[in-house]
């Protein structure tokens, strides 16, 4: 490693030793671009590591509301507006108890480089609240989202910071912090994407992040003359990413045979599709997040407590969470034939369980440049917005595709170009930093 690169790292540890998630993805990242540093000695000397790894802004705020028994509750808000170089801050919100701001910086550090591989004009930025959807009423839940607009409202705009949906955000709670947004301000505007597609949203916009994985797994297939036509998927999951993926994977010819939750994963050999992919709306709209109601009702093999990877797959699909494929299920995945990993969650793969996959030669796709298809797809809905159109579904799956094409074209050169070829994870870092940090370097010291 790069002695800069290694001492901008330890910096980062000892500043913030208890921010796991945020400590992980600046290693990785950071690790990439030693080759980088080497080469280009600008980037040290106008300290864009050092720029690069603080947020530009750090919002906390507390959010009060009032539940349907008429009690006082109180939640913790984020914002965390990190990178504008390129663009405007550009990412999701997650309500979930598990949220802390060492999980929204290493979500929005990740975002930095996702957004800039799309080649659209984003910056990177993300937020949310340790709120819990799950089990509140709709009126409980527009309240909070209310009281969390009302504070945030004076920090995001169309051009300045556009939050969307992430786990536990969806047109439900898109549509209820746009309405507050909009009668604070007294303006209609594009400030938030996942909007509903009667006043703003994107057709696609749901599934994209799903389609995105597969066409970015298409990709990488296609650069080994092969294809997903005939293969098994191993998804985890079963959010909209799960949802998306499982319908453009059977599309294409594959067989998605697993979903998980966090009571276990179903084993449906018969290949997910049909009523079964519809069923995963039915269950994602009901509030439970247990799969097993899937194989209650298709009557499927259903293990609890575990994960699919121990399932013999072709093409595994990581989409539930972080960290949520270890190195056990690496040594598993690879032991059963496993030839493309492809993650459709943010860093879905523990450091231990990529090294496996680098070291045994699998085809291994970081988040950050597989899962873009959402964030891409909500670059087209502010594209839309601003120009007060509304294309059709044809018009942005097309799109939609060309952007993880230029994604995979992105990875493989750059992999290539600073001596790694076919790691996409050098690939996917290098080829998103580079253009950030060029555009640091023209805007001054800011």
């Amino acid at each position: 490693m790069n002695a800069y690169v290694g001492k901008v790292i330890d910096e980062v540890k000892q500043r913030y030793p208890w921010e796991k998630e945020f400590i992980q993805a600046v290693t990785e990242v950071l690790e990439s671009l030693s080759v980088v540093i080497e080469k280009e000695p600008k980037y040290k000397k106008y300290k864009i590591l050092e720029r690069i790894i603080e947020p530009e802004r750090t919002i906390m705020f507390r959010v009060p509301w009032t539940d349907d028994k008429g009690e006082f509750q109180l939640n913790r808000g984020y914002r965390v507006e990190f990178n504008s170089a390129i663009g405007p801050y550009k990412g999701g919100l997650r309500f979930h108890s598990s949220v802390t701001l060492s999980i929204l910086k290493f979500l929005g550090f990740e975002q930095i480089f996702k957004n800039s591989l799309t080649g659209l004009p984003m910056g990177g930025g993300k937020g949310g609240s340790d709120f819990d959807p799950r089990g509140k009423s709709d009126g409980e839940v527009m309240r909070f989202c209310q009281s969390f607009i009302t504070e945030l409202y004076r920090h995001i705009g169309a051009d300045t910071d556009v939050p969307a949906g992430d786990i536990g955000v969806g047109g439900r709670e898109i549509g209820f912090m746009f309405g507050q947004y909009k009668r604070i301000t007294n303006e209609f505007t594009g400030v938030l994407t996942g909007k509903g597609q009667n006043w703003g949203g994107s057709l696609v916009r749901p599934e994209a992040t799903g389609f995105g994985v597969v066409y970015f797994a298409e990709e990488m297939l296609k650069s080994r003359n092969d294809s997903l036509a005939g293969k098994t998927v191993a998804l985890s999951g079963f959010g909209n990413v799960a949802w998306g993926a499982a319908k453009k994977a059977t599309e294409l010819g594959a067989k998605v045979v697993t979903l998980s939750g966090p009571d276990g994963y179903i084993f449906d050999p018969a290949g997910i599709q049909g009523e079964k992919i519809d069923y995963l709306l039915e269950m994602r709209s009901s509030g439970r997040d247990m799969v097993k109601d899937y194989a209650d009702k298709f009557k499927v093999k259903f293990t609890e407590n575990k994960r699919p990877w121990s399932e013999r797959t072709d093409v595994a699909l990581p989409c539930a969470t972080q960290n949520e494929l270890d190195d056990n299920d690496a040594k598993m995945l690879i032991k059963n034939g496993c030839r493309c990993v492809v993650e459709g969650s943010n860093m879905s793969s523990t450091p231990e369980a990529v090294k496996a996959f680098l070291d045994n030669k699998i085809m291994y796709a970081p988040g950050k440049a597989s899962n873009a298809g959402g964030v891409a797809t909500s670059g087209l809905e502010m594209s839309q917005n601003s120009m007060r159109l509304k294309w059709p579904k044809e018009e942005v799956d097309k799109r939609l595709q060309e952007i993880m094409k230029g994604i995979h074209v992105s990875c493989v050169d750059a992999a290539e170009r600073f001596g790694t070829p076919g790691n996409y994870v050098n690939g996917a870092n290098i080829a998103g930093f580079l253009k950030v940090a060029d555009s640091m370097i023209d805007q001054g010291h800011v």
